[in-house]
């Protein structure tokens, strides 16, 4: 927010947990936002998701790398019209990469992360022989599975693990649009302890190591709250994974 009395400051929430504030600026927020249209129209674009207890989340979402359903990815929206998934970006790839920097203070060592031109999935580090089988860069940093959740003003998200995918690498959480209560918990249970943390639009929260299976969830979207240059009613989170499930490019 512009002018308020003393800037929001860079927070670790548990050890693995950071909010970094207004990370990203109004120019990477409305690319973002743009890119975020058109992912969102179909094939395989926004949809409802249904819980296997016949329940439906109230955002509603769209993936790209690999499609997430209650609970489990897929290559084609299995629950959806059952087109292929879109692609995972590399520019959202490299964000994913660049906002782990951000929260933890360490880039990826200088090169790890170019891939040669024969794999680009495969990454090694500068000074590695030309055989050696080294998927340098694969956890924590390439981010391959993208989802995106769209709350309108009446969206909730209940408490729950990413748990889904078989790295252990950080997940990257980006908010654009109305703020949001974000509650981010424990590992062990849904319930107490927890905290709740306010996401505006340009926040990032990142969450690995021992926070990474931690219970979080979204109990309250404040309408109203987007910054008016945006252009956007609700919210959007962008959440950045690392699979690790050996699916690599078609």
């Amino acid at each position: 927010m512009d002018g308020e009395l003393f800037p929001r400051e860079r927070t670790e929430i548990a050890p693995g947990a950071v909010h970094v504030p207004d990370w990203l600026g109004p120019g990477r927020q409305r690319e973002l936002l743009a890119a975020c249209r058109d992912w969102a129209r179909p094939p395989a674009g926004l949809r409802t998701v249904r819980t296997p207890g016949g329940g439906t989340m109230t955002a509603r979402q769209v993936c790209l790398g690999l499609h997430w359903y209650p609970y489990g990815y897929a290559r084609t929206a299995v629950d959806g019209d059952g087109a292929p998934v879109k692609p995972m970006p590399g520019r959202l790839a490299e964000l994913g990469r660049e906002a782990v920097a951000a929260a933890y203070g360490h880039p990826p060592p200088p090169g790890a992360c170019e891939p040669p031109d024969a794999d680009p999935y495969r990454y090694a580090p500068p000074d590695a022989p030309p055989e050696a089988d080294t998927d340098w860069c694969a956890d924590p940093y390439a981010y391959d599975i993208a989802l995106i959740n769209f709350y309108d003003g009446d969206s909730r998200m209940g408490m729950h693990r990413d748990a889904e995918e078989k790295s252990a690498a950080p997940v990257v959480s980006l908010s654009l649009g109305d703020t949001c209560v974000f509650r981010f918990g424990n590992t062990a249970s849904r319930g107490r302890p927890y905290q709740d943390v306010r996401l505006r639009s340009g926040d990032l929260f990142v969450f690995g190591g021992p926070a990474r299976l931690a219970y979080h969830g979204v109990p309250k979207v404040l309408p109203g709250t987007a910054p008016p240059w945006l252009g956007l009613t609700g919210r959007l989170n962008i959440t950045l994974r690392v699979g690790g499930l050996g699916t690599g490019p078609d």
